[in-house]
């Protein structure tokens, strides 16, 4: 009971501070509404069990041992969220609420963008690395660690899908739009300096 109590308070935690995931589900659910929204957080749901399976099934430990392969790893996280923050920052397109007029993004491209976000972040990596190795027991069987892992992205689900629901209430996105470009450029700017600080981060 202690365990489950150890990887509930963790992982609630880790999951409401906020992070590139919090940015990504914030940006998608105002510019986008309230289904791109939740389905970017279902993505980073997702994005989660990569490090999970990775982390049970040993491969971590050799991402982990190899400075080089932690490097290309972190890297890929680097240039995905600040291509993404880019993007973001020098957005000129004003988005309105009416009717959608091209302002649509795809199911895929919003579950991408989500799992994409979660899956190359190399502190997710460390967070579900350090959940496993310093709070689970190592007897655990199998099918209880996948369990957790299923809890650690239920808890992501939950968390960015009360986000989405808050930033596409009509209220709260009629505001948002009013000040959508410069909306637009502060979260583009923390999904960069978001990125270029995975650069700094170090599992030694």
């Amino acid at each position: 009971m202690n365990e489950i109590i150890a990887v509930a308070t963790i992982t609630i935690l880790a999951v409401i501070s906020p992070g590139p995931d919090f940015a990504m589900v914030t940006r998608s659910s105002y510019t986008y509404g309230v289904k791109t929204g939740l389905i970017c957080a279902l993505g980073i749901a997702i994005g989660v069990q990569v490090h999970v399976f990775y982390t049970i099934f040993g491969i971590t430990v050799i991402i982990m041992s190899s400075p080089t392969l932690f490097l290309v790893v972190k890297l890929l996280g680097v240039f995905y969220l600040v291509y993404i923050g880019f993007k973001s920052f020098i957005n000129k397109t004003k988005i309105t609420t009416g009717a959608s007029q091209g302002q649509s993004l795809s199911h895929f491209v919003a579950f991408k963008t989500g799992f994409l976000t979660n899956a190359l972040n190399p502190k997710t990596m460390f967070f579900v690395v350090s959940v496993y190795s310093q709070v689970i027991q190592v007897n655990n069987s199998v099918w209880l660690n996948l369990g957790y892992g299923l809890f650690i992205s239920f808890a992501h689900l939950v968390w960015f899908s009360l986000i989405a629901l808050f930033f596409a209430t009509p209220t709260v996105r009629n505001k948002v739009l009013n000040y959508q470009l410069v909306m637009d450029k502060v979260i583009g700017l923390l999904l960069i300096v978001l990125g270029l600080s995975l650069l700094f981060f170090n599992v030694s």
